[in-house]
């Protein structure tokens, strides 16, 4: 089985990722087509020059890895993916032969904890319009692909994913509640930048408290949004 796990940034995907990658029995990727989002828009990332150089910025060489043979021979395959790298030019056709997951988190956490990463985030680099039109394609395909809320797993961490896995048909593990701190083999050269805290981490934070303040500046980009994460969330499990 492949699990393609689809999220805008700051929004528990790479807790996630370690969770899976905790299992034993699950082969994972962080961010496959990072450098290929990076090459095809010029944009100006921390690191862009190490990105570039430790992946494919072939979308299409990405694409058919992702659907090749599973690392090690393992049974799972857990595909860490952020939704604003589904641009123009990266093909969505090898969607069709995974198991399509939706992380959703509100976007007042997303543009807070974005923001003290990288400033000015815009609506673009945080995905929600994006994670909604992957979702849309999906079911056009006749997909019923799975939406999970980061706040209702960090609520309950045991419960959700258990969840989470019957909905995927697989076995849950205790296992994915607890992870080695210090990060994980897989990691993305650019972890460094972002994963300070889930790398001193070794399971899933507490639950979360009231929502962020939005900056005036960037109550536009909230508002936007919001619709985009409404809808999505009207599915979750």
């Amino acid at each position: 089985m492949r699990i393609a796990m689809w999220s805008g940034p700051r929004n528990l995907s790479t807790a996630m990722m370690y969770a899976f990658g905790n299992r034993g029995d699950c082969a994972v990727v962080d961010e496959p087509f990072y450098a290929a989002y990076l090459a095809l828009t010029g944009l100006q990332h921390p690191m862009r020059e190490e990105i570039l150089e430790s992946q494919s910025q072939e979308a299409i060489e990405v694409a058919q890895v992702l659907v090749g043979p599973v690392p090690a021979a393992k049974p799972y395959f857990y595909q860490k993916h952020m939704t604003q790298h589904m641009i123009d030019g990266v093909p969505r056709d090898w969607m069709r032969q995974v198991t399509n997951v939706f992380l959703i988190r509100h976007p007042a956490r997303v543009i807070a904890s974005y923001a003290a990463k990288r400033e000015n985030p815009t609506l673009d680099d945080i995905g929600f319009r994006q994670q909604a039109e992957l979702f849309e394609l999906c079911r056009s395909w006749g997909q019923d692909p799975v939406v999970v809320d980061s706040h209702d797993i960090r609520d309950d961490p045991a419960t959700k994913l258990e969840q989470l896995c019957d909905r995927l048909g697989l076995p849950f593990s205790p296992k994915m509640l607890r992870w080695p701190p210090g990060g994980h083999p897989n990691d993305g050269v650019w972890a460094p930048v972002w994963y300070g805290a889930v790398w001193n981490s070794s399971g899933f934070a507490g639950a979360e408290g009231a929502l962020p303040k939005v900056p005036d500046d960037l109550r536009p980009v909230l508002e936007a949004a919001m619709p985009y994460y409404e809808t999505m969330k009207a599915q979750k499990i």
